[in-house]
């Protein structure tokens, strides 16, 4: 869906939502296209990628905003869909750092010996909680889903290793009201429709972000001059641009989707890697920086050896 089929709907342009977004188009699932169905595909990408299939796979984790159902989790469903009869699946919800959420997640299990192969995924069909009536959200988000295969190996404990290198979480309730839904099962008793005060969400975002990745460069004795590559959740090139330049992050360095995908959550941040997978631009042995913020707020880095 490009920016110029929303002319005639709502009072915008291409030219407005380029501006202030970097937008230029979003995919929109097809009508009974759901959640499980985007995840279902993201998955099997993913298997085939890494030569696994469900039988070799001990865990799925599913980071959604929009699933399927109110319950059983989304994850459960793509388990079964995947003939995956064995093992445990189960959804996260951070809203757009669910992907952060859910790898540091797998990160843990795998740490701990609970399992040595998970699934993750972050998928979203955000489109079914839009207002088509309101500029400021109905032009920002999109549909999508991607999907990662983490996996226990050996290393020698030190940055140069291989997978997850460290992982950091934050939250904050207090700011629920500048970016949520407003319904819900124990509430409304309806979906209701995403709700955001979009100069709010802003001006928090680059400082809370700068927060977190300022933590695993702590952690490691990295810094951004290390970087091959950094990954954000593509939620706004604006957002994007002045994170990297406050960090010190060269342009050059930063994988932008956002424009072809819009705002898809969840699913942001593992489509972007699969663009840059898939164009060559990752490759093994690189580092890697991956951070988001979303509703709540919510927000985290995972820092990474590809």
């Amino acid at each position: 869906m490009k920016n110029a089929d929303f002319e005639g709907v709502v009072d915008t342009s291409d030219e407005w939502i380029v501006q202030r977004t970097g937008i230029r188009q979003r995919h929109i699932a097809s009508e009974g296209e759901t959640t499980a169905d985007l995840a279902e595909k993201a998955a099997r990408a993913a298997m085939k990628d890494a030569g696994v299939t469900a039988s070799d796979l001990d865990l799925i984790i599913l980071a959604t905003s929009t699933p399927n159902y109110t319950f059983p989790a989304t994850a459960v469903e793509v388990q079964h869909r995947l003939g995956m009869k064995h093992g445990a699946a189960f959804d996260t919800q951070a809203v757009c750092s669910g992907f952060v959420f859910a790898l540091t997640t797998a990160d843990q299990f795998i740490r701990t010996g609970q399992a040595r192969r998970i699934l993750v995924i972050g998928a979203e069909t955000f489109s079914r909680i839009l207002d088509w009536t309101d500029r400021t959200t109905c032009v920002l988000f999109g549909d999508g889903a991607g999907a990662v295969i983490v996996e226990a190996s050996e290393g020698v404990g030190s940055s140069d290793d291989r997978g997850v290198l460290t992982c950091h979480l934050r939250s904050d309730g207090a700011h629920r009201e500048k970016l949520y839904v407003d319904g819900g099962p124990s509430t409304t008793q309806t979906v209701g429709c995403l709700r955001m005060e979009g100069k709010e969400v802003f001006r928090h975002a680059v400082g809370m972000i700068t927060d977190v990745i300022e933590d695993a460069y702590a952690a490691t004795g990295l810094g951004s001059d290390d970087l091959d590559w950094f990954v954000p959740h593509q939620a706004n090139k604006r957002i994007i641009d002045a994170s990297a330049k406050k960090l010190g992050i060269a342009p050059e360095k930063v994988v932008i989707t956002v424009d072809i995908h819009g705002n898809t959550s969840a699913a942001s941040i593992p489509l972007a890697l699969a663009v840059a997978s898939k164009d060559g631009r990752l490759k093994p042995g690189d580092l890697v920086l991956l951070e988001a913020m979303g509703g709540g707020f919510t927000w985290g880095s995972v820092l990474l050896r590809w």
